[in-house]
């Protein structure tokens, strides 16, 4: 099912991340639409975050053969990120609902991990961090390649040859504007087509004295 776009943005529909961050997250998080948070390099504002639509991804998901939905397994840690046992039981509730019954198996990181690696899991929950977009596309997104170390946490195999062509161009590129045009250029297409599901960015909280400045 996965292979089929219709199937991929039901399912983005199908999630609510205003609900996630607020109540999930208790406010220490923003829905998210691109690969990276904002304000790092390759980040394109105008992506907006998916609104939450239900009706609107049952109907895809009739449009794609499966209107009686189907059933997957979502694996994830339950240790590494905030709330994260929570946000997998979220998403399922709210992919059930719409027609694709979801189990939750979560597991900490250390087992969940390599599992994932190895290919044995269908769905699965990752976060992370980067210091630009085109970074971020090569580990994610690229279409996997040992030699030239692409697409190392790229578990779901996707591929798309202009999303690795203008990939490549911006990692080759010494001109910092024209990096960051082709960076946002190729994570807008991988965002457009789902090559994952953005959930969304963490914010990082932090306690300190009342006499010290950060």
């Amino acid at each position: 099912p996965f292979m089929d776009i219709r199937v991929r943005k039901a399912m983005s529909k199908a999630i609510h991340r205003t609900a996630i961050a607020e109540r999930v997250m208790e406010g220490l998080a923003v829905p998210a639409a691109n690969i990276v948070s904002p304000g790092v390099f390759g980040y394109n504002a105008a992506l907006k975050a998916e609104p939450y639509d239900p009706e609107g991804a049952k109907r895809l998901l009739a449009a794609a053969g499966y209107p009686k939905g189907f059933r997957v397994t979502l694996a994830g840690p339950n240790n590494r990120y905030i709330n994260d046992d929570q946000v997998l039981q979220t998403v399922a509730q709210l992919l059930t609902r719409v027609g694709i019954v979801t189990r939750v198996e979560a597991a900490p990181m250390s087992a969940f991990i390599g599992r994932a690696r190895k290919g044995d899991t269908s769905f699965a929950l990752l976060g992370w961090g980067t210091f630009a977009a085109d970074l971020a596309l090569r580990s994610l997104v690229a279409t996997p390649n040992a030699e030239k170390g692409w697409g190392t946490w790229n578990w779901g195999r996707y591929s798309n040859l202009q999303v690795d062509r203008l990939m490549a161009q911006a990692l080759a590129s010494v001109d910092r504007a024209k990096r960051e045009a082709l960076a946002r250029e190729a994570a807008t297409l991988a965002m457009i087509d789902l090559a994952f599901i953005p959930l969304h960015h963490q914010i990082v909280s932090w306690a300190m004295r009342a006499d010290l400045n950060y």
